[in-house]
């Protein structure tokens, strides 16, 4: 094998977080890996937060909480909670847990009433009071057991996306990756359309024998130079601008992100260690931007406040191929679908991590691109299908864009119309999400979660009375075993300044 030479053109998160991954799987190989950043584009640095992946992607490289979190103002996450996003009674708000050990105790549980009260049976199925890591964030706990309790939380985290993005620069550096400054402006291909180099506004020419893409939304190699098609999601994902300001935040911190339903989108609340990052993720078709700052300030209680905020564009869907040819897109120039979820950064870490696999069992040739492409497909389809879901199963219609949101319910894929006449028909939802091959993207209880949280139950006045028979389990004790198990964890911002 000849070791090959491998160039990133653009940083920040996903560019630094790509050359980690090759540089720690291919460096001992010999391998020569390079990233040029521009000094004339800036970051949009406004994602912060992630999924439990993250950690294992720290792990992994074996850099400890302790180093890079202080340096990121970063907080730890157990979930999202979702107000306002239906008005069905008693499901005004939910919590989207993330795992943890202690589940096979409690999930079952929620599992049995969920399915039971699809089936018209009045049991209680609101998934928040069924989850150890929803307990954690109702109390603002940090999830990180103490040494005598043996079960874990799993978690992500919140964090300043430009500070990690610095880290990770640090750290890809003092690896050997090698780095240089310079504004790319054009693409050079051979005579048959592969890429053989960049040159830079200075006149630099930067050749390689691969070529990575994380120049953003412009994607100047994979889209701009090599053409590659890109399939838009604006058909059932409205969104597609932003506006961003940070506000103070209190003695508490909590440990989860707050997405709040808004007139024409939704606003998030992200906490970290020395502020809250608000944003208003809406639709333009409905909205302008500054409606949507108006909205955002009023929301906030900010409207005379001199406080910058940030407007930000976006642009939902995927390249219909994130590899192409000797170019490997990762981050916003392969594609990008709405923060809802905070997959951003799973969908990075997952593309570089399954292309530094199959291109090594490829041989280093184009051999699994096909695999590859389709893999990553998946994926933004399955991230996706899920975000759209919390859109089709709202019951909101005080507004053009809620209405217009819920009006066509058959645009939507076919495995969201099999999940949701499966459930609406009270099948076993574990079969139908293993049936389909979906679980690497949501597992089950994700998906009972979101439809239970909002819920798409049938009415009251269907339900039929529960009898002894089929209550099989105290809600009161299950309140106990998981307030108790709660004491097993610390204050979150008490852990964050005295274990780190």
């Amino acid at each position: 094998m000849t070791a090959k030479k491998i160039l990133i053109v653009g940083g920040g998160t996903a560019g630094w977080m790509t050359a980690l991954i090759m540089a720690r799987a291919w460096l001992k190989q010999g391998f020569e890996i390079r990233l040029i950043e521009s000094p004339e584009v800036g970051i949009i640095g406004v994602g912060e937060g992630s999924t439990p992946a993250l950690k294992q992607f720290f792990d992994k490289l074996g850099i400890a909480e302790s180093e890079w979190m202080p340096e990121c103002n970063a907080t730890y996450k157990s979930g999202i909670r979702f107000d306002h996003w239906s008005t069905k009674p008693n499901c005004e708000t939910y919590f989207h847990p993330f795992a943890s050990s202690l589940d096979p105790h409690t999930l079952p549980l929620f599992m049995r009433n969920a399915h039971a009260r699809v089936r018209g049976l009045d049991v209680y199925a609101h998934p928040d009071r069924f989850f150890l890591t929803a307990k954690l964030a109702e109390k603002n706990l940090a999830p990180k057991a103490h040494y005598n309790f043996p079960f874990e939380a799993l978690y992500g985290y919140h964090f300043d996306a430009v500070l990690l993005g610095q880290f990770l620069k640090k750290k890809a550096i003092a690896m050997g990756v090698g780095f240089s400054q310079g504004h790319v402006q054009d693409v050079l291909l051979d005579e048959v359309g592969d890429i053989t180099a960049v040159v830079t506004k200075d006149g630099e020419h930067l050749a390689a024998d691969f070529f990575v893409d994380c120049t953003g939304f412009r994607s100047l190699l994979l889209r701009d130079k090599l053409k590659t098609p890109f399939k838009s999601f604006r058909n059932n994902l409205f969104n597609d601008a932003a506006v961003a300001m940070p506000t103070e935040i209190g003695a508490e911190i909590p440990s989860c992100t707050i997405s709040t339903a808004l007139k024409n989108g939704w606003a998030w609340k992200i906490p970290l260690t020395n502020r809250y990052g608000n944003g208003y993720v809406y639709s333009s078709d409905f909205c302008s931007a500054d409606d949507a700052e108006f909205e955002l300030r009023e929301r906030l209680g900010l409207l005379d406040a001199d406080i910058p905020v940030r407007h930000l564009k976006m642009v939902v869907g995927q390249v219909t191929q994130h590899w192409n040819r000797n170019c490997l897109a990762v981050g916003l120039s392969q594609g990008f679908i709405e923060p809802l979820e905070a997959t951003a950064l799973f969908l990075v870490q997952q593309t570089a991590a399954i292309f530094t696999e199959l291109y090594e069992r490829g041989n280093f040739t184009a051999q699994e691109r096909d695999t590859f492409n389709a893999r990553i497909t998946g994926y933004f389809e399955g991230t996706r299908d899920y975000i759209v879901t919390h859109y089709k199963t709202s019951t909101r219609n005080d507004t053009e864009y809620w209405r217009a949101n819920i009006k066509d319910q058959t645009d939507v894929s076919d495995t969201m119309k099999i999940l949701y006449e499966a459930w609406m028909s009270g099948k076993d939802m574990q079969q139908e999400v293993t049936r389909l091959a979906i679980e690497n993207y949501y597992a089950a209880p994700s998906w009972v979660c979101l439809l239970a949280g909002m819920g798409i139950f049938p009415s009251e006045k269907r339900l039929r009375k529960a009898t002894e028979a089929d209550i099989t389990f105290s809600l009161g004790q299950l309140d106990d075993f998981l307030t108790r198990s709660a004491l097993n964890f610390d204050d979150h911002r008490q852990y964050l300044e005295q274990k780190l």
